[in-house]
């Protein structure tokens, strides 16, 4: 089990945020969810992480790892591995 928080960052527009969603559903591993066209704070990290692009989802890990725009195939394997 994951005992910490999965931080995804991310737009409602982009269908690699909506397809990681899904993901975390399909496995039933909650996350809390950053809007980076709405959170000024969260746009600023992402660009911050990714070298001054807002790439999208960036999702940070318990475990301090960070996957940018995952295949669902290595998100999903990541996400076994943490359980």
């Amino acid at each position: 089990m994951i005992d910490q928080k999965i931080l995804v960052y991310g737009t409602k527009w982009c269908p690699d945020c909506s397809r990681a969603k899904s993901v975390f559903n399909k496995l039933n591993i909650p996350f809390e969810w950053f809007d980076t066209d709405v959170d000024k704070d969260a746009r600023v990290f992402v660009m911050e992480k990714n070298h001054g692009y807002c790439s999208v989802p960036t999702i940070v890990f318990p475990d301090g790892s960070v996957l940018v725009e995952p295949s669902s195939s290595t998100l999903e394997s990541k996400l076994k591995s943490l359980l």
